[in-house]
């Protein structure tokens, strides 16, 4: 089996057009651990098939899409991305060697002029270009990119192979069963998704005086609605919501809804019902000035 040296994080190659290989997780815990020096060889596993199209078809990669795979091997998840679903790619990737295999493999493919390969650090890599992130890394190296990934722009989608994102919870996971895996004793994959959640929490004002008090825990998002000219004892209503990226669905009950977009610092009313139906379609509310609404 072919190897290679990886300098910071385990990545996947492809011995045949449609087949990906990826490193061993068990052995890539083991390389962590050890000196550089005995890190020049280590073996790469295949990754099947129908894991890749899992992980492309959860994050609904669509034309208008960019897709950036951090560590991406001989470029297969990009290559598939354009050639499958029209979308344009980047793939990082530290090996050079590999590098020059995924520009090969792209031209090939007739996908050259929507794709572009790196030999880059993913950790130097400029994550606002893409609208959809995909990776195979390992736990802790998942948890390092987590803040900068919570930063960036709301609705853009993450997308893991097997591993998580601590106690950042993903709003869908896939188990596939793939009796071709090489790694590990369940024959399974996982593929999460997340969708990067817009920065919601603190006090929003309406025009009419109303406030709307939000606390958030990722896409999680619980507070309080007081309607203009009451006190809180009379008309405040708790409410409990989350989040779609950029839309915000709360409501204390089925009847008593709301839908807010986020929209470049904003928040823009969709639907309003209930206690909520003061506020007309397209109304904005804006985030309070020294911890108050005028």
């Amino acid at each position: 089996m072919p190897t290679r040296r990886t300098h910071a994080v385990p990545r996947a190659i492809r011995a045949a057009p449609t087949s990906r290989l990826r490193r061993a997780c068990a052995v890539a815990l083991l390389v962590m651990a050890l000196p550089v020096a005995a890190q020049e060889e280590v073996p790469f596993v295949v990754t099947p098939d129908r894991v890749t199209l899992a992980m492309l078809e959860l994050a609904r990669v669509s034309p208008t899409d960019v897709v950036l795979d951090l560590g991406s091997g001989d470029g297969r998840i990009i290559i598939t991305a354009a050639r499958r679903f029209g979308a344009r790619g980047l793939g990082v990737e530290l090996v050079p060697e590999l590098v020059q295999r995924s520009r090969d493999f792209a031209r090939r493919a007739g996908v050259a002029e929507r794709t572009e390969f790196r030999e880059q650090d993913l950790f130097k890599t400029d994550l606002t270009q893409a609208s959809v992130i995909t990776m195979y890394l390992l736990p802790e190296v998942n948890l390092q990119l987590r803040p900068a990934l919570l930063r960036l722009a709301p609705g853009t989608r993450v997308v893991s192979h097997d591993w998580d994102m601590g106690d950042w919870p993903p709003d869908r996971t896939l188990t596939l069963d793939v009796p071709d895996k090489p790694v590990g004793l369940e024959k399974k994959s996982r593929v999460h998704l997340w969708t990067v959640p817009a920065r919601v929490a603190g006090l929003w004002c309406a025009g009419d005086g109303s406030r709307l008090s939000l606390a958030q825990t990722y896409q999680t998002v619980r507070g309080a609605w007081l309607r203009a000219g009451v006190t809180p004892a009379a008309g405040e209503h708790t409410l409990a919501g989350r989040l779609d990226g950029g839309m915000l669905h709360v409501g204390p009950t089925t009847i008593d809804r709301l839908q807010l977009q986020w929209d470049d610092g904003r928040l823009r009313v969709v639907v309003a019902q209930g206690v909520f139906a003061a506020l007309p379609p397209g109304a904005g509310l804006t985030p309070a000035r020294d911890g108050a609404c005028g």
